[in-house]
């Protein structure tokens, strides 16, 4: 017990370095640098004295980097989480508010993929006859960005906000429906055959005894599928436009307020990062060690 948590303490401060090294870094890039003072023709030097100006002037003044220094980001961030959830307008709403509309899309493609995803896993998992039948469409549609398909969205649903849950239907479904597919089939044979001889109905095998075994494999397709779905989101967002921390760092980026970006760009992670954590824990609690 004593070794994983002096592991712990030491990935910890390990990290902690990381950030330190990375921030100073940051720091030492955007200090201000001094230029050189610019070389006047006579003619140039004669026509500043006329207009009242030094010829030497502005020579040597520091040039500030027009990246952001991290007090910048600081307060930045302080301004943002702040007040969050406040709304302005249509193009001036709080981060948090951002985050639950983008939230709010992906949790509903992600639940309609599952509803989807997982019943078919099971078919394909338990026939091999709908195997056969299904996996060229499968392998068809998989390689298929997620974005190709939102113009086809835009036509057919003539919404952009359904149009991007619909298009984290189509990334979620995939991952959710080989790994449940391949966990389904890959339960232990001597399982199978001690629920056919106690005569256990289909269904009471499906729920007993091949999803427990399965739930590992079926929450590693979760946990991929929500990975994509978050990620796809906010490129969608950009196309859609509206509302969304996708839309939120399009329009930054056209305010060309860098530091917003950035700010948003860390938001999307941490929240990716916790999201990931969530199946994570989720998969740890259903995986019995043999």
């Amino acid at each position: 017990m004593n070794e994983p948590k002096t592991l712990r303490a030491k990935a910890a401060l390990l990290s902690a370095f990381f950030l330190a090294f990375i921030l100073v870094i940051w720091y030492t890039a955007t200090l201000p640098t001094k230029t050189a003072a610019p070389t006047l023709t006579a003619e140039q030097s004669e026509y500043a004295k006329l207009m009242g100006k030094d010829p030497q002037a502005g020579g040597g003044a520091p040039s500030k980097s027009a990246f952001p220094t991290p007090a910048q980001m600081g307060s930045t961030i302080v301004g943002h989480l702040s007040d969050p959830f406040y709304d302005n307008g249509p193009n001036d709403k709080g981060i948090g508010l951002q985050i639950s509309y983008s939230l709010a899309r992906v949790g509903l493609g992600f639940s309609l993929a599952a509803l989807f995803a997982i019943p078919l896993g099971f078919l394909i998992g338990m026939s091999p006859l709908a195997y056969r039948a299904l996996d060229p469409f499968i392998q068809l549609l998989k390689p298929i960005s997620p974005l190709a398909w939102m113009p086809i969205a835009l036509y057919t649903i003539k919404d952009s906000s359904i149009s991007g849950i619909f298009v984290i239907f189509i990334c979620s479904v995939w991952p959710m429906l080989t790994n449940t597919a391949f966990g389904v089939a890959g339960v232990r044979r001597e399982w199978l055959n001690v629920s056919r001889t106690l005569q256990v109905t289909p269904m009471r095998k499906a729920i007993e005894v091949i999803l427990p075994a399965a739930a590992p494999t079926i929450l590693t397709g979760m946990r991929i599928s929500m990975g994509i779905a978050w990620l796809v989101i906010v490129a969608a967002e950009m196309l859609v436009g509206g509302t969304g921390i996708g839309y939120f760092v399009w329009n930054e980026w056209n305010n060309l307020s860098l530091t917003n970006v950035i700010f948003a760009i860390l938001a999307i992670g941490l929240v990716g990062m916790a999201l990931d954590l969530v199946f994570a824990k989720a998969q740890k609690a259903v995986t019995y060690a043999e």
